[in-house]
């Protein structure tokens, strides 16, 4: 061996070990990267919004191209946990399609991929016609969590407590989701769908209390009758009847609401429904912090993180209805760091959020969840308490996405709910809350209405039905919403050459109808305030 050889050998494994004395520990799929204050920062790119955009492109494009299984669907359609090599013996998590759906909408805003929508299509179709309860049941039209026989392509009962049995909140959480993608599609089959499960809801909505919630967490639907948690026939947990309460019942209050709005449906009984879920939260869970149950898997009593959040969210987006919202907010959030919190990457600056009392590990869609809730807390109260812990929880949360989009716990499984429906929308809430999380590209964040139809640059054909004479070569953007009232917030390279609103040009104005214009340190935000339109353009 020569001297070279020594010296050249020396000098690459002292290059290889400072490589991987800077890359650090690994973290799921990816070594730790930080800034120079050791802070971490997102595995794709140290910048977040490259980083953001990039999860959303890479974890979709994983979902729709995942394999079929031997009965025809696609594997989301039978399983609950991502395999590589193996099917997965567990059938679907109990809210996995409608957090899909969720996060679908937010998604096909941002992106305009036709095939998002359609999605959104095929998984509300297949469920309708494949798992709802009976019509002349005791609760009928409502959704089974599970497919107890995986391969039947048939949802029939729940996770733990087997066939008949359904769970009440994941039916308002469908039915809010339906609700949405008939806004979208205009197929009333979608509306009708929500209306029975509102009308199945709405009158078996009770006062409630500390023990019962307003509607029962699980239930028989040919007997009637609440099912305990277990399967063991003895109640288990911190009241005497656990089986009666979950705390997660915003959706279905925004199921109620959203039919109101639309005036479909049992309007009246809606309203009273919807008003004992919110007098109950309220006085109840808001006070008291009991958040639990929510997961199909479980079945014991299990105070949860989601729970928690997304009635924390809830009582942000509906001030109104939660005058003390403020100080509530902060009491959920602060309940969550004290049960949840996780410092094993304290190191790294970030402090992460683990999902429940029977499984505290920390996942992606738990710290994502909590991020973006926590952002929103801080643009809304100007209280910026955990600003900097939400940014960093949200780079910690990049890891958990591997090069080809799935996902994964730290250690654990790769579940589908977590890594996807539960996940892709609260990277695209916090953009909407921050839009510098976003790129500096033409992307729409938010709006007050639903997004039916969005073509960005070089996909213009379908608007060819509109009075419209000007060169489409300038057009950058053209969207469609469901009402004729409403605010878009759209994250832009560079400052629009003008807004049209139903072929009209608008106004940059601060107040009333027309646009508004921030510009940020790379392109800007644009927001359209509609008065009278619904069909948007906007031009270079």
């Amino acid at each position: 061996m020569t001297r070279k050889f020594i010296f050249i050998t020396l000098a690459l494994s002292f290059v290889i070990g400072h490589l991987f004395a800077q890359q650090g520990e690994m973290l799921i799929y990816h070594p730790i990267k930080t800034d120079k204050a050791g802070n971490i920062v997102p595995w794709y790119n140290d910048d977040p919004a490259i980083a953001f955009d990039h999860n959303l492109h890479t974890i979709w494009n994983f979902w729709f191209n995942m394999r079929r299984d031997m009965n025809g669907l696609p594997y989301y359609m039978n399983h609950q946990v991502w395999n590589a090599n193996f099917d997965d013996p567990r059938g679907i998590g109990g809210d996995q399609l409608m957090m899909a759906m969720s996060s679908w909408r937010l998604l096909y805003a941002y992106t305009g991929d036709e095939n998002v929508k359609e999605n959104m299509s095929f998984l509300a179709g297949y469920y309708l016609t494949h798992g709802l309860s009976p019509a002349n049941c005791k609760w009928p039209n409502i959704p089974f969590p599970y497919n107890t026989l995986i391969y039947s392509g048939i949802y029939d009962g729940d996770m733990r407590n087997g066939k008949d049995v359904a769970q009440l909140d994941k039916a308002g959480s469908l039915g809010l989701e339906l609700v949405h993608l008939y806004k979208i599609k205009g197929d009333p089959i979608f509306l009708d769908a929500a209306i029975k499960i509102a009308n199945t809801l709405a009158p078996n909505v009770k006062a409630g209390n500390n023990e019962h919630s307003p509607l029962p967490f699980k239930v028989n639907v040919f007997t009637g009758k609440t099912v305990l948690l277990n399967t063991t026939g003895k109640l288990e947990g911190n009241s005497k009847d656990t089986a009666c309460y979950t705390s997660n019942l915003t959706p279905t209050v925004q199921l109620f609401w959203d039919l109101m709005e639309l005036k479909k449906g049992k309007v009246a009984l809606y309203k009273i429904a919807a008003d004992k879920i919110i007098k109950w939260i309220r006085r109840y869970p808001a006070k008291t912090n009991k958040w639990g149950p929510f997961f199909e898997d479980v079945g014991i009593w299990s105070e949860t993180q989601i729970n928690a959040m997304t009635c924390a969210r809830f009582m942000m987006e509906h001030p109104q209805y939660f005058p003390e919202w403020k100080g509530d907010v902060k009491n959920i959030i602060n309940w969550v760091h004290k049960n949840f919190g996780d410092d094993r990457w304290k190191k790294y600056g970030v402090i992460v959020t683990k999902e429940q009392t029977v499984y505290p590990v920390p996942g992606n869609s738990h710290c994502s969840r909590q991020a973006a809730d926590e952002l929103l807390y801080t643009s809304l109260s100007g209280d910026t308490t955990f600003y900097k812990n939400a940014l960093l929880e949200l780079n910690w949360a990049t890891y958990a996405v591997d090069v080809d989009g799935k996902n994964c716990f730290p250690f654990d499984e790769p579940w589908l709910t977590d890594g996807y429906g539960d996940y892709v929308r609260h990277y695209l809430r916090a953009m909407a809350t921050y839009p510098s999380l976003a790129p500096a590209q033409d992307h729409i964040l938010s709006s007050t209405s639903v997004i039916q139809q969005v073509d960005y640059k070089g996909f213009f054909k379908k608007f060819i039905y509109l009075n419209f004479n000007a060169d489409t070569n300038k057009v950058r953007l053209f969207y469609r919403a469901f009402d004729n009232d409403g605010t878009e917030e759209i994250r832009m390279n560079a400052r629009p050459g003008a807004v049209l609103l139903n072929d009209k040009p608008i106004s940059e104005t601060a107040t009333g109808e027309g646009y508004s214009w921030q510009a940020l340190e790379k392109g800007g935000v644009l927001w359209v305030r509609r008065k009278n339109g619904d069909k948007v353009i906007i031009m270079e």
